[in-house]
């Protein structure tokens, strides 16, 4: 609620220099704020959002009201709800990096809740009092090797009117939706950019529809420690922190953990062409890397976050800490990690203070930590970021599963590695498979859908005549360019999709599934969606019924995984055994034919061995065919039983354990652009 306002009896009297931000007591408000090269600080109340003049403002005394970078004051009288913003003044030269602003009111970095519209300019921060009250809240603590993370977009989860939920694109609509996550068997969530971010408005329409294009994703912040006000019910003060925070227990109460993507590398202050919001007014040269005034741009979005900085430094491990202690995050995947590890000169460094001070942090101990390993600078390090505290988005897992299903030459032996946790990549440095996010589709791409239905990207809705997004997506038609009612592209289709599935879940790593595939959400063949605050990002939720079957195999195939402790394994396979008087090895690879592995052989077809010994007596034989036509498979001699068949229609598929069929001959037949897996008897088989 709004507190009443009486601005007569408000008394200033020094602050203290820290913590930054504001701080709530019950006789008022200590605003905080740090700033080297300010030479005056005004502090300024708004009586309504609305409001453009503050009721109230009040100028720092240097003497008096500043301690060392730190500009602080105690104003008696303030309540938990009031509506702030700061004025600075400053040197103006450009040249040395300076941009200070006295005309322009600025938003509090350390801010915890914002209001308004940015580009009305209406926004405000909102004084909030840290909540203590989340009582009997259990953080699910899933072991990384055991996480099947689920991807997605706040407001495009439920924004589209088949959601059925009563808040649509908000976060209360998403808790609504949890019990479809629950029946899928996800056990972790991957939410894009949640905290505030700036101007959305991108300046530009599509070229199909006329509409102005938004800044979608949110990969641009300005509010680091606050839930964006955007994908509330109700935001007039603070309660959208109240309607974040239901999520966050609501997932936590259903076994799920929640992992935020976070956006360190740039803000959405954009380069000297940009508006002033915060950092750029505050002290430019101390927030952002600079290059004789002007921004060095390793982020591709006009500037670059001056991260190893100590103050930015302190900023960004404040931020983390405050996400897990006060908002029980259990994760973060950090946007264009390299640039966390760049210098105040631009420089990658191996042994960048901040990468390695986040690993270390005692508050971060517990929490998961998942970098995108590369940025828009020419940065990168997958297989290289950071140490055994780092997870990584595999981006040649991705590239390399797509092209050996596509069917390319040369990636027999490749695609084995990424099945078996990417060993090349993370075995050197003492990682293990899970320090490998495994994925095929993400929020910046394809959809699955999409993935077997265009060879090229159609972005000609994004207003930029088709030159955004990538151009090697290492997809396919299956015949014919986009939709179809060809029978056969259909089956074929159907059958890529599946085995890209399986492919997923049957490696090892962490499975991240990009939400919506599931239920064959196309974004008509968009793969840099970024813009589309619309029907081509919005989950349609009519079409689960119709996707009934790729959605119960996804089902499956994560219950399988769950089955089968040998698939959630965080040590490598060897090819030998580890058992003491084991006879087998702990897994082996086989042509179809049953003679063992020639990666010169032919491309797109082999088959996997995992012995019973590491799988708790069950052995495990998984054939796998990109090629186009039905290849017979030798199986070793033994009782096997078939668990998948993505070739086959939905019902036949999958089968559990207790109904597994036997397989009565020495020989299966698996179809083009497929898997099969077999299992053997609880006792296990001899070859």
């Amino acid at each position: 609620m709004k507190p009443e306002l009486n601005a007569a009896d408000y008394q200033v009297i020094p602050g203290r220099p820290y913590p930054s931000g504001p701080v709530v007591y019950d006789q008022g408000v200590r605003f905080t704020i740090f700033s080297r090269h300010a030479h005056r600080v005004w502090i300024a109340l708004f009586d309504s959002v609305e409001a453009r003049e503050p009721y109230w403002e009040y100028e720092f005394d240097p003497r008096r009201h500043r301690v060392g970078d730190m500009w602080s004051v105690f104003v008696s009288g303030v309540k938990e709800g009031a509506y702030f913003l700061y004025r600075m003044d400053g040197p103006w030269a450009p040249e040395k990096g300076h941009r200070f602003r006295s005309d322009v009111y600025l938003l509090d970095p350390y801010a915890k809740a914002f209001v308004g519209d940015i580009h009305q300019g209406t926004m405000k921060c909102v004084v909030v009092n840290d909540r203590m009250d989340w009582h009997d809240d259990r953080r699910p603590g899933i072991p990384m090797k055991d996480l099947v993370i689920y991807e997605a977009h706040v407001k495009g989860f439920t924004r589209h009117a088949s959601s059925g939920v009563s808040a649509p694109g908000t976060y209360r609509g998403f808790i609504e939706q949890i019990p479809h996550l629950q029946a899928l068997g996800v056990n972790a969530v991957e939410l894009l950019p949640v905290q505030e971010f700036g101007e959305t408005l991108l300046g530009s329409c599509s070229m199909q529809t006329g509409q102005e294009l938004v800044n979608y994703w949110g990969y641009s912040n300005i509010g680091f420690f606050a839930p964006s006000c955007r994908y509330a019910a109700q935001a007039n003060c603070f309660e959208h922190l109240d309607e974040f925070r239901e999520l966050v227990r609501a997932l936590h109460d259903a076994g799920m953990e929640i992992i935020l993507d976070v956006v360190f590398n740039h803000t959405s202050e954009g380069d000297e062409r940009g508006p002033t919001l915060s950092f750029k007014g505050i002290d430019n040269v101390v927030y952002y890397l600079l290059d004789h005034g002007s921004y060095l741009n390793y982020s591709g979005c006009g500037n670059t976050v001056n991260c190893n900085h100590p103050l930015v430094k302190d900023f960004i491990l404040d931020c983390l800490r405050y996400w897990v202690a006060v908002m029980h995050i259990d994760g973060f995947r950090f946007d264009l990690a390299s640039i966390l590890g760049r210098d105040q000169q631009g420089n990658i460094r191996e042994d960048a203070p901040l990468i390695a001070r986040i690993a270390e942090d005692p508050v971060l101990r517990g929490t998961k930590l998942i970098a995108e390993a590369w940025d828009a600078g020419g940065a990168y390090q997958v297989g290289h970021f950071g140490g055994v505290r780092w997870a990584e988005w595999n981006g040649k897992y991705r590239d390399d599963v797509r092209r050996f299903w596509r069917g390319d030459a040369g990636q027999k032996g490749v695609f084995a590695t990424r099945l078996l946790g990417s060993a090349d990549l993370y075995q050197h440095n003492g990682r293990s498979p899970e320090h490998s996010i495994n994925f095929i589709t993400c929020h910046d791409g394809f959809t699955l859908h999409d993935l077997v239905s265009y060879n090229r990207k159609h972005n000609e809705a994004n207003g930029e005549g088709n030159r955004d997004g990538a151009d090697d997506n290492f997809s396919w038609n299956s015949g014919i360019e986009g939709e179809t009612d060809d029978p056969a592209v259909l089956d074929l289709r159907r059958r890529a999709k599946k085995s890209l599935v399986a492919t997923l879940f049957l490696s090892l790593g962490v499975p991240m599934m990009l939400g919506g595939d599931e239920m064959g959400r196309t974004q008509k063949g968009n793969n840099n969606a970024y813009c589309q605050d619309n029907g081509i990002s919005w989950f349609d939720w009519s079409q689960l019924e119709a996707n009934g079957e790729i959605f119960q195999f996804y089902k499956s195939m994560i219950a399988f995984r769950y089955e089968n402790k040998a698939l959630r394994r965080n040590r490598y396979y060897l090819g030998v055994s580890m058992v003491p008087h084991a006879d087998t090895p702990d897994l082996a690879w086989y042509e179809a034919d049953g003679s063992s592995a020639d990666w010169h052989q032919e491309e797109g077809i082999l088959a996997c061995r995992i012995y019973p010994c590491e799988n708790q007596g069950i052995g495990l034989y998984l054939c796998f065919n990109a090629t186009n036509r039905p290849v017979r498979f030798v199986l070793p001699a033994g009782a096997w039983r078939l668990r998948i068949d993505s070739s086959a229609c939905g019902g036949l598929d999958y089968f559990e354990r207790a109904t597994a069929p036997a397989v009565d001959q020495a020989v299966v037949e698996v179809s083009g652009k497929s898997v099969v897996v077999l299992e053997s008897p609880v006792m296990g088989i001899s070859r």
